[in-house]
């Protein structure tokens, strides 16, 4: 059945349903009129067996002439259902004893009897006669059977004309509604990575149109996640192939002649500070591909927000002394809940790249708002770039492409990714006095 086109499987089912509402018209107009046709006949009974009544006693028969010779006929009879009088010599007896019986005594009875002479099927109507006994009337039902079945073969003409007509037309309506369809599938298999394109939108505001536009936003979003993607794969192909390229030369250059103790370790080291760029660039890297794929376990608990500033401050100064600055947490009342390692790696990265770029001494300290708590890193530099702030959490988006040797642009990023698993959010502004701030905002764990 799914192999069949949609547009055949709508005619069918409009036929079936066409039978069925035809068929029942067919059954209504039958029995419809042979309901009237007997109500008719039922009519024409009472108004014989009234004239019929005055002739039981005369001479004349008991219907007029012309009626008898047609399709009408009369029989006086006794209680017990014995013949006194008939409308035609020879006539049986057209009712039984028992319907005599009750007809003679005050009932009034109609009957759709079979007549052995005249042949055929008739209508009788009954009623009792003041002298005694009952006048029995019948009417062929002849002209009544042969009109039913006059309209039996017109409507079993009529009927299967008229389903193979309106299934036509339904044939028709159901491709003319599904051509849009066509179109847009015709235009979809024509959509490639290279060429995107978008589905042609009908003017007609219906369903197709309404789904055209919902393909079209999915192909937008497609094209926008394939551009990312390539841009992704893109740099981080630069941003590995930097660190790669000055390992290879640092080896070279090593093994290009002998050399002494001290010129080796100085070669090893500077090849081992390019592994070491080489496998965080890896391993954040590693991180965003899981986080894509809904892979980011998180163990959460409930700590101190001091606790987890002074470590990441005691992390980072023996690096801020060396340059003389100061990493400072400032103390708070505030509880947080989430992933400790996650939450310290976001403030690491803050913290790096306030060393890296900005002057001063760095902050940390929290702000609570609204029900919820903000982990503030600062500094005292220059700030942010007006135009780098509304792309400074996009993947290897630096501020200063210069400084390209430094960083390969996946900190705030990932600083980004560590919010939002949280249910959080994250935030980059300039502070009045000078210097960057950048900021996760969390849900605050009652103290």
């Amino acid at each position: 059945m799914s192999a069949i086109p949609i547009r055949l499987r709508l005619t069918v089912a409009f036929a079936a349903v066409m039978v069925c509402v035809i068929g029942a018209m067919a059954v209504l107009v039958y029995v419809r009129v042979g309901g009237a046709l007997m109500t008719s006949i039922d009519q024409t009974l009472r108004a014989q067996a009234g004239e019929a009544v005055t002739h039981v006693h005369d001479e004349h028969g008991l219907v007029d002439p012309d009626a008898a010779s047609g399709v009408t006929l009369a029989q006086v009879v006794t209680a017990s259902g014995r013949p006194i009088k008939s409308s035609q010599a020879g006539l049986p007896p057209l009712l039984d004893r028992n319907d005599a019986s009750r007809s003679a005594h005050g009932a009034t009875l109609f009957r759709t009897v079979f007549l052995p002479r005249p042949k055929g099927e008739w209508r009788l109507l009954a009623e009792p006669v003041p002298s005694g006994g009952a006048i029995v009337v019948a009417r062929s039902l002849a002209a009544r059977e042969e009109a039913l079945h006059r309209i039996y073969r017109e409507l079993l003409i009529a009927g299967p004309l008229v389903v193979l007509l309106a299934s036509l037309a339904g044939y028709a309506l159901a491709a003319a509604a599904l051509r849009p369809v066509e179109i847009m599938r015709r235009r979809a298999a024509s959509v490639t990575p290279s060429s995107p394109g978008l589905l042609p939108v009908s003017p007609a505001r219906d369903e197709i149109s309404r789904l055209a536009v919902t393909l079209n936003d999915m192909l937008s979003r497609l094209r926008a996640a394939i551009d990312h993607e390539r841009r992704f794969v893109a740099d981080a192909s630069h941003e590995l192939r930097t660190p790669v390229a000055l390992l290879r030369t640092e080896l070279e250059l090593a093994l290009r002649r002998p050399r002494s103790a001290e010129e080796l370790a100085v070669a090893i080291r500077s090849a081992l500070d390019e592994t070491v760029r080489l496998s965080r660039l890896a391993d954040d890297l590693l991180l965003l591909a899981r986080a894509e794929e809904g892979s980011f376990p998180l163990r959460r608990e409930r700590m101190e927000v001091t606790e987890l500033f002074e470590g990441v401050a005691v992390r980072f100064a023996n690096r801020a002394r060396e340059t003389g600055r100061h990493v400072r947490a400032v103390p708070t009342t505030a509880y947080v809940e989430g992933d400790r390692i996650r939450l310290e790696q976001a403030l690491n990265n803050l913290v790096d790249n306030a060393l890296t770029y900005g002057a001063g001494e760095v902050e940390i300290f929290a702000d609570a708002k609204n029900g919820a708590i903000e982990l503030h890193v600062a500094d005292n530099g220059s700030g942010f770039d007006e135009a780098f702030l509304s792309r400074a959490f996009d993947r290897f988006s630096r501020a200063d492409e210069a400084r390209s040797q430094t960083g390969a642009g996946l900190g705030l990023s990932i600083v980004q990714l560590i919010a939002d698993v949280h249910g959080g959010s994250v935030a980059a502004a300039n502070r009045p006095s000078g210097g960057a701030d950048v900021w996760l905002t969390l849900a605050r764990s009652a103290s």
